[in-house]
């Protein structure tokens, strides 16, 4: 039987995958930890700071853990504003899962990556698998080298990590979390509550993105995949789709069509401009079948649905 640890699970993606991961293998059989416990949460809890090795080394051999999916880290935007604070935390963490999963005969480990791994000089259409990884955030410095240990372990001690570069997650489950693509999550919060939307990105800047429950089914497709299907051992480039601020105004427009956007690009535009277009996951869809289900127009109409009953705008 599968004993599923999930750290960080209060964040965006985490809320979500946690659910995913109840509904495939039983609530009382995955165990959500962060520092603090989400509101009306539904399942098996834990506090752990995942900084403490001791505190996370415990709680996997307490709970016979087999499989971690390990969420924590400061996001882009965020990490910014303390760099050294933003390295350490995503670093320490990721060391403490990896070695308290070696050490506890751990099966399985998922580390997200991100396309903040990709600096300026990469080809910015279709970025490739293993393109030349010089990010320019301290985030993105960290999933790197995250990718680097994740293939390092695997290679010395048989860990089975499994990992993909998330581009851009947009999804109506929680809000968003420091990210240079949120914009793309908060401009739905704005359009549904009818309120203008001042854009910290440029009306052109195209990156990559995707929906919720394809970066969740992604994930969970990754996990269950085969072991000798897993090819690449740093992390898999995923894609979804790729649009810029004034495209996606334009796919809001057609549910709303007196919505409105300006435009205030600050020092996430340099983020933006240092991440590919669009990603290349031809990896990925050969060895594990990917295959993203989401455009841009059928996110867009599930976001407003959705954040139509959140704001309790329609009746549920």
């Amino acid at each position: 039987m599968e004993k599923i640890l999930i750290t960080g699970a209060s964040g965006q993606l985490g809320v979500v995958l946690t659910k995913a991961l109840q509904k495939k293998y039983g609530i009382q059989n995955v165990i959500a930890s962060d520092i603090s416990i989400s509101d009306n949460y539904d399942g098996v809890f834990e506090i752990l700071d995942a900084t403490n090795f001791d505190a996370v080394n415990y709680c996997i051999s307490k709970n016979k853990i087999t499989q971690v999916y390990h969420l924590v880290a400061i996001l882009s935007a965020k990490g910014e504003s303390n760099p050294l604070n933003t390295w350490n935390i995503n670093m320490n963490t990721l060391f403490n899962v990896f070695e308290s999963s070696r050490l506890n005969g751990v099966k399985k480990v998922f580390y997200p990556s991100s396309i903040a791994v990709f600096g300026e000089d990469i080809e910015y259409i279709n970025t490739p698998q293993f393109p030349n990884l010089t990010p320019l955030t301290v985030y993105g410095m960290s999933k790197a080298a995250g990718e680097n240990w994740a293939n390092y372990y695997y290679k010395k001690y048989g860990l089975d990590i499994r990992s993909v570069r998330y581009p851009g997650v947009i999804g109506y489950q929680s809000l968003p979390g420091g990210g240079t693509t949120d914009y793309a999550v908060s401009i739905y919060h704005n359009a549904v509550k009818n309120e203008r939307f001042d854009c910290f990105l440029e009306p052109s800047t195209t990156l990559p993105m995707i929906f919720m429950e394809d970066a969740i089914r992604a994930t969970l497709e990754l996990m269950a995949a085969p072991k000798e299907n897993i090819k690449v051992r740093t992390s898999y480039n995923l894609s979804g789709m790729s649009f810029s601020p004034m495209q996606i105004y334009e796919s809001i427009k057609k549910i709303n069509p007196d919505f409105k956007i300006t435009y205030t690009p600050d020092f996430r535009q340099e983020i933006a401009n240092s991440w590919p277009k669009s990603i290349d996951d031809s990896q990925a869809r050969e060895d594990w079948g990917w295959q993203p289900k989401y455009n841009l127009d059928t996110m867009s109409a599930e976001m407003m649905k959705n954040l139509k009953k959140y704001y309790n705008l329609v009746s549920v």
